[in-house]
């Protein structure tokens, strides 16, 4: 995954949370967003608002820094 894209919120919370259904794996994928602080702050400055459907390529660059390859 180096090479980011656009991701629906969903889709990239299934890449890290296989396992789960679609809902129960973004709920699990915003809850590692909410506590990873420095995360959402940059998150946040790269337009994230917590209710976007669709992570931008920056965005998804981000979150993989944080929380590594999905």
């Amino acid at each position: 995954m180096s090479n980011y894209k656009e991701y629906g919120r969903t889709e990239l919370a299934l890449l890290y949370n296989p396992q789960l259904n679609p809902k129960s794996a973004w709920q699990k994928l915003r809850h590692w967003i909410d506590v990873c602080q420095p995360l959402k702050d940059e998150l946040q400055l790269l337009g994230y608002t917590g209710k976007q459907r669709i992570f931008t390529p920056r965005q998804v660059n981000r979150i993989v820094h944080y929380l590594g390859e999905p």
